[in-house]
C-alpha cells in the first residue's frame, strides 16, 4: 500500500452513514480508505459496488474514484489494540452506533484510538454520548491527538450556523433546530432504534431559564423550511427529540431562555401515529418503542409519500446590540436524493482540511463549533443544497419583499429592488392584457375585478404601506382594482400572502437570475383551505429587462382555465 496517502478506517463503512462518507471522499486521490465492519463479505461487496462504473451516471462515487479503497473487517468489541495497529489509520471515523446503546464501555475505541496516538472522529447524536467525550481531553492531549464527537447535523452544523449568527446578538434567549428529512430517504435501523431509545421519556431542556422535561417525540412545534429565495418547504409539526445541543447550548450562551431540537417526518399523518405510539410509553403502557424498531423502519419505508426534498432550520431570538428584539434563521433546502449526505458532510470537511494541513487542536471534546459555516457551504457546491439567513427586528420593520427574501434580497436587480423598496409610491407603464373565455373565467375575474382585454393599455400601480401590509391599487387604462400583500404568519410563516377579495392566495419568493418567480403554495376562500390541485396557476415572475422592471402575470385553474394574462412594464415614478 502507498505509505504516502493519508489512512482514513471508517467503522460502519458499508453502512447507512459510512457507506455515503466513503462516497463523498472517494474522489480524493490522497485517501487510503479502509472501509470496515464485523462483515468482511459486506465490506467486499459495497467496495466491488463503488469501484464499479456506472453508465451514465453523474453521481458521488460513479465514476471519479480516486482513493485507495480497501474493505478491511473490524470488530469493536474485539481486539481494539491489535486491528489498530495492523491497519495503521491516521485518523479513525466512527459512523456506526447507536451510541445511545454503547453501555458503560461506551468509549473504549475512542480510548484505543487516543492510547495509539490516532485522531478519531463519530457522528454520534446522543447527548450522553457526546457531552461524555470530553473525559478522555487531558489524555489525547497528552498523547497530541484530537477526539471530535458530533460531526454531524447536530451540533456541528447546527452550531456553525448559530456562530454566524450570533454576532448580531447582544444577548441570546431562545435557540430551536430541526431536521426535515426527504420522505423518500431510507432510513436507517440504528437512527430508527436511537429515536425509539427516547420516544416517550424525558429529554433535558431549557424552559424560562431553568432546566425542565420535554417528552420526547411528543412536544411539538411547527416551523416552515424556508431558506431566503427558495420554494419553502410544506409548514410541519417537529417532534422533539433528544440531540447533544440541548446539553451544549447553555454553556454556549450565558442568560439562554429556552431550548428545542426536534424531527419534522413526511407524511405527517405517519408522524403523528409515531407521536401517539410515544405517548403510550410515557403514560406507561409501553415500556419502550425499541422492540418495535424494525417496524417503525419498515412504516418509513413503506409511505414515502411527498416532495423529492429535505430540509433543516436553526432559530434563534433575542436583543440586538442597540437594544431592541431581534429573530434570526438559517434554513436549507437539500432537493432530490442529496439530504442524506448532509451528516456526513462535516467529518468529510474535516478529512479535506487534514489533508492541506488545517489540523484541530488536540484534546478530546464535542465537535460543536469545530467548523465554520463557510466549511459546509463549500461543500454544499457539489449538492443541490441552498441554505441562508434571514433576521427580522422586531422594532425596525424592513420592506415586505425584504423580510420575505431574506439574504436572497441582496440578488434581486436594481429595478425589482426599486419597486419593493417599501414606503408610498407610484409606477406606470404599459400592459398587454388577456382575459379567459370560459363561464367560470368570466365570472371570477370579474368577481376580482380584472381589466378587460387590451393592448398597448396605461397602467398605473399605487403602492402604500399600512402597518405590515402592502396595498396595490393597479389602474389599468381606468379599471382599477385592488389587492393587499401580507408577510404570512403561523404554519404559512415565510410565504408572500396576497389577497384578492375572498381569495387569499399564498405564494414562495424565488430569485432566478435577473427574474423574481412567485410560485403558488396553498390558497384560501373566505379562511378556507382549498385543495392545491385547484389552485390559481401560472407562469408569474418579475424581471429587469432594459433596466426596466417588467412583470409577467398569469392567473388561472384547472376548472377555469386562463383567468387573466397581463405582461407590460413598470418605472417608479
Amino acid at each position: 500500500m502507498s505509505e504516502d496517502r493519508f489512512s482514513l478506517l471508517i467503522i460502519g463503512g458499508y453502512g447507512t452513514f459510512g457507506g455515503r462518507l466513503a462516497r463523498l471522499l472517494g474522489d480524493e486521490p490522497r485517501l487510503r480508505l479502509l472501509v470496515a465492519g464485523r462483515s468482511l463479505e459486506k465490506a467486499d461487496d459495497f467496495v466491488a459496488d463503488l469501484r464499479t462504473p456506472k453508465d451514465g451516471a453523474e453521481g458521488l462515487g460513479s465514476n471519479n474514484l480516486g482513493a485507495m479503497v480497501q474493505a478491511v473487517s473490524f470488530d469493536r468489541d474485539g481486539d481494539l489494540t491489535e486491528q489498530l495497529t495492523r491497519l495503521r489509520p491516521h485518523l479513525v471515523v466512527d459512523a456506526s452506533g447507536p451510541f445511545q446503546t454503547f453501555g458503560k464501555d461506551a468509549y473504549r475505541v475512542v480510548e484505543a484510538c487516543i492510547d495509539l496516538s490516532i485522531d478519531y472522529a463519530d457522528i454520534a447524536d446522543s447527548t450522553g454520548f457526546v457531552a461524555g467525550v470530553g473525559g478522555l481531553d487531558a489524555a489525547a492531549k497528552a498523547k497530541g491527538t484530537f477526539a471530535l464527537s458530533g460531526l454531524s447535523s447536530l451540533p456541528a452544523l447546527s452550531f456553525a450556523a448559530l456562530d454566524a449568527m450570533a454576532p448580531h446578538f447582544s444577548r441570546i434567549e431562545c435557540v430551536a433546530a430541526g431536521i426535515a428529512p426527504s420522505p423518500h430517504v431510507k432510513i436507517g435501523l440504528n437512527v430508527v432504534r436511537a429515536i425509539a431509545t427516547y420516544a416517550g421519556k424525558p429529554v433535558a431542556v431549557l424552559r424560562h431559564g431553568s432546566p425542565a422535561s420535554g417528552r420526547g417525540l411528543i412536544d411539538a412545534m411547527r416551523v416552515t423550511v424556508a431558506p431566503p429565495g427558495v420554494k419553502p418547504l410544506r409548514s410541519r409539526k417537529f417532534l422533539l427529540v433528544d440531540a447533544p445541543d440541548l446539553k451544549l447550548l447553555p454553556a454556549r450562551f450565558a442568560g439562554l431562555q429556552s431550548t428545542f431540537t426536534g424531527v419534522g417526518t413526511e407524511p405527517q399523518p405517519l408522524q403523528r401515529l409515531l407521536s401517539l405510539a410515544a405517548r403510550l410509553v410515557h403514560f406507561r403502557l409501553l415500556p419502550s418503542l425499541q422492540p418495535f424498531a424494525r417496524l417503525l423502519q419498515r412504516a418509513s419505508h413503506s409511505f414515502a409519500i411527498g416532495e423529492h426534498r429535505g430540509g433543516m432550520f436553526v432559530r434563534i431570538s433575542g436583543v440586538d446590540h442597540a437594544g431592541k428584539r431581534l429573530s434570526c434563521g438559517w434554513h436549507l433546502i437539500a432537493e432530490g436524493d442529496d439530504g442524506p449526505f448532509i451528516p456526513v458532510i462535516a467529518v468529510d470537511a474535516l478529512v479535506r482540511r487534514l489533508l492541506t494541513g488545517i489540523r484541530p487542536e488536540n484534546g478530546a471534546r464535542p465537535a460543536a463549533g469545530e467548523l465554520q459555516l463557510a466549511d459546509f457551504e463549500a461543500a454544499f457546491q457539489r449538492f443541490s443544497i441552498t441554505s441562508g439567513i434571514t433576521m427580522e427586528n422586531e422594532e425596525a420593520r424592513q420592506p415586505l419583499y425584504q423580510r420575505i427574501l431574506g439574504s436572497a434580497w441582496e440578488r434581486l436587480p436594481p429595478a425589482l429592488a426599486a419597486l419593493h423598496a417599501g414606503g408610498a409610491r407610484v409606477a406606470s407603464g404599459r400592459a398587454r392584457i388577456e382575459r379567459g373565455s370560459g363561464l367560470l373565467a368570466r365570472i371570477v375575474a370579474r368577481l376580482i375585478g380584472f381589466p378587460p382585454a387590451g393592448e398597448d393599455v396605461p397602467v398605473t400601480v399605487r403602492f402604500v404601506s399600512d402597518g405590515d401590509k402592502e396595498i396595490w391599487t393597479r389602474d389599468f387604462g381606468g379599471t382599477v382594482f385592488r389587492s393587499w400583500q401580507v408577510e404570512a404568519k403561523g404554519r404559512d410563516r415565510d410565504l408572500l400572502a396576497e389577497v384578492f377579495g375572498p381569495f387569499r392566495v399564498l405564494m414562495a419568493a424565488e430569485p432566478d437570475g435577473e427574474k423574481l418567480r412567485l410560485v403558488v403554495r396553498g390558497w384560501r376562500f373566505l379562511g378556507i383551505p382549498l385543495p392545491m390541485f385547484l389552485a390559481p396557476g401560472g407562469d408569474t415572475y418579475e424581471e429587469e429587462r432594459d433596466g426596466r422592471f417588467h412583470f409577467h402575470v398569469e392567473i388561472g385553474g384547472r376548472l377555469t382555465g386562463l383567468v387573466v394574462r397581463y405582461t407590460g412594464w413598470l418605472v417608479v415614478e
